[in-house]
């Protein structure tokens, strides 16, 4: 997967496009874990990439204007970037599926009549519950 773009559906994002940042990860680990830089952050601009501008205006509607992806799983940071861009594969995948649009629904008049007879049992139950009032 090193190549040298991020490819995601039919869209192909060029190397130098993603911003890459080496960390040391965070938490518990000992002497390895404070000294060596595995963690790996993935920054993308989408605005500034050089998708079209229907692919661009579809991602920053789902993802906003950047997205960042890290990985800090092992201790390999060659296996956390990997990890790191599998992951900003998936979001701007994810991205790019287009959510059908709701269709507003009303309930049956069957349904609002159970919903109605339900609301009277219960104040039923209720009702019969308290003391009984006397004059």
């Amino acid at each position: 997967m090193t190549s040298d773009a991020i490819e995601f559906g039919d869209w192909s994002i060029p190397e130098g496009e993603i911003e890459e940042r080496f960390d040391t990860p965070g938490g518990p680990g000992g002497q390895h874990a404070n000294k060596t830089e595995t963690a790996v952050t993935l920054r993308l601009d989408i605005t500034a990439s050089s998708l079209l501008e229907p692919v661009r205006q579809t991602l920053v509607r789902g993802l906003g204007r950047v997205v960042e992806v890290s990985s800090s799983d092992t201790r390999s940071q060659w296996r956390n970037r990997e990890i790191a861009r599998q992951r900003l594969t998936e979001r701007l995948e994810t991205a790019m599926v287009e959510q059908k649009p709701r269709k507003k629904t009303k309930p049956s008049k069957a349904a609002k009549e159970r919903r109605l007879a339900d609301k009277k049992a219960r104040g039923e139950k209720k009702r019969a519950r308290q003391r009984p009032y006397h004059d």
